[in-house]
């Protein structure tokens, strides 16, 4: 299957309150994302702006609903809309969280973690497959954002990316700010959880904002992942040693909640640029 084709530049999610914004003065980025749920229907203002948006842009498709660490296979009915959306737009990039979302026919509207063991990589890797023949493509699998260590898991999430990637052929999304919360939050240092990354399966990166929790009791906040605030410095400063050992990879400002004008969000995307061009000169030299 062929690789994902996004640039390897910055690119921004797409709401549609910035559509005027956009279509007025069309953004120097290198794509646009979008969630691939919120175009499972057939017509209408979406499918308006985004077809608009296509004629001018790199376009990636992220998935919040597969539950690709559910027990239970990729839902075909889910699958056959995702093709179909595929087919239409024909995107650049298509990826999707691990974490699941269903169990016995009950969607939760969250991204819920998993443990790493050698019957979840089992369990992930069918699912993996399935969604690859269905789309006849390879999709990018997202490392989540965790808040908890299982008991009794025996993979670093590392060694169990780099597995998943191995038997089904697919590429890794690796989100930066997920790696540091996991990171922060069980007191592991960030670094060099980044070490042990499996990079040369990387394709796309994603950058975004965090919240910190703190509760009655004293001992470090606890990091949430809520995508509603600029991208953190210590989250900046593992980007540039990523880029390091990567060289450029096209990378997504996500910013999902109290989503800000259309101004800021290219000014975190211009600070994404300004560490992807240096990546880019080293790569060419």
């Amino acid at each position: 299957m062929p690789e994902p084709r996004l640039p390897p530049r910055a690119g921004l999610g797409f709401k549609p309150a910035h559509f005027e914004a956009i279509i007025a003065a069309p953004p120097a980025v290198g794509f646009l994302e979008v969630h691939a749920e919120n175009y499972m229907g057939q017509g209408g203002a979406p499918h308006a702006q985004l077809a608009r948006l296509r004629q001018d842009h790199a376009l990636s498709l992220h998935g919040v609903g597969l539950s690709i660490g559910g027990m239970a296979p990729p839902d075909r009915a889910h699958l056959a809309r995702l093709r179909r959306l595929c087919a239409r737009y024909a995107p650049e990039s298509f990826s999707e969280h691990l974490a699941w979302s269903r169990h016995d026919g009950i969607y939760y509207n969250d991204l819920l973690p998993l443990p790493y063991t050698p019957e979840t990589l089992a369990r992930v890797a069918r699912h993996v497959d399935a969604v690859q023949a269905a789309l006849g493509r390879p999709m990018l699998l997202e490392n989540p954002a965790s808040y908890v260590a299982f008991a009794g898991e025996t993979m670093p999430e590392g060694a169990f990316l780099a597995e998943v990637a191995r038997r089904t052929g697919c590429f890794l999304l690796l989100d930066v700010n997920n790696l540091y919360v996991a990171a922060r939050n069980r007191g592991a240092d960030p670094a060099a959880e980044l070490a042990c990354f499996p990079l040369h399966a990387v394709r796309q990166v994603h950058l975004a904002g965090h919240a910190a929790a703190t509760g009655p009791e004293a001992g470090p906040p606890l990091l949430i992942d809520d995508h509603g605030a600029p991208v953190a410095d210590p989250v900046w400063a593992l980007y540039a040693r990523l880029l390091e050992a990567t060289g450029p990879l096209p990378t997504l400002i996500e910013w999902d909640n109290d989503v800000p004008p259309w101004p800021v969000l290219l000014r975190e995307a211009a600070r994404a640029e300004a560490l992807l061009q240096p990546a880019r000169t080293r790569r060419a030299a």
